[in-house]
């Protein structure tokens, strides 16, 4: 018991507590439930990859999005895992390509440019017509440290880079904003006209 409970106590947001509480559910329900949920992650390890351009997880050397014919080849948005790009479409509002780039820039972990997909981007930049790559790194210091360094590796070709705006959420109050989240807020605001 204990052994399953480190288990699932490795995976990330999960603490001891709700380990325990996932290795007993796990163990009081049916066969059937256990057997699905394992056949489920093996089945995920043996057929989902990397795609081949993008770096966003696919069952196919390519993933859906970029064999998509009715894309915006000439924009791509780069974010730094695909759960990201995932959250991104969710809002269905961006109609281009991707590149992951497995990561962000933290030199206290030691992740510099050479682990993340920055060359594989670099690549893509050089071989293709593309007119605009939007940064969609999280605002927080690795994710702005990265899109800091992505700007001024992509600005001497000549395609725009751009950064999603930032500042403060639909429901969030002024007084419980910190000064640099009102500070973005400020500067990125929008003509009303």
């Amino acid at each position: 018991m204990q052994a399953l409970i480190d288990e699932f106590s490795k995976l990330p947001g999960i603490g001891p507590k709700s380990a325990q509480r996932i290795s007993f559910y796990l163990l009081r329900s049916e066969q059937g439930e256990s057997d699905r949920l394992a056949k489920s992650i093996l089945e995920a390890k043996r057929t989902i990859k990397w795609c081949q351009r993008c770096f966003n997880l696919s069952e196919e050397d390519l993933c859906a999005i970029c064999i998509d014919p009715e894309r915006d080849s000439t924009t791509i948005c780069v974010v730094e895992e695909p759960k990201d790009l995932i959250a991104i479409e969710r809002t269905r509002e961006f109609k281009g390509l991707y590149h992951v780039l497995q990561g962000a820039l933290n030199p206290i972990e030691g992740v510099g440019p050479e682990q993340l997909r920055i060359r594989e981007l670099m690549a893509r930049l050089s071989d293709a017509a593309i007119d605009e790559v939007i940064i969609c790194t999280n605002p927080n210091i690795e994710g702005e440290a990265t899109s800091m360094y992505l700007a001024r590796m992509i600005s001497p070709t000549g395609i725009k880079v751009s950064r999603i705006a930032s500042g403060l959420p639909v429901g969030g109050d002024l007084e419980y904003a910190d000064e640099l989240t009102l500070g973005r807020a400020l500067e990125g605001r929008r003509d009303m006209a």
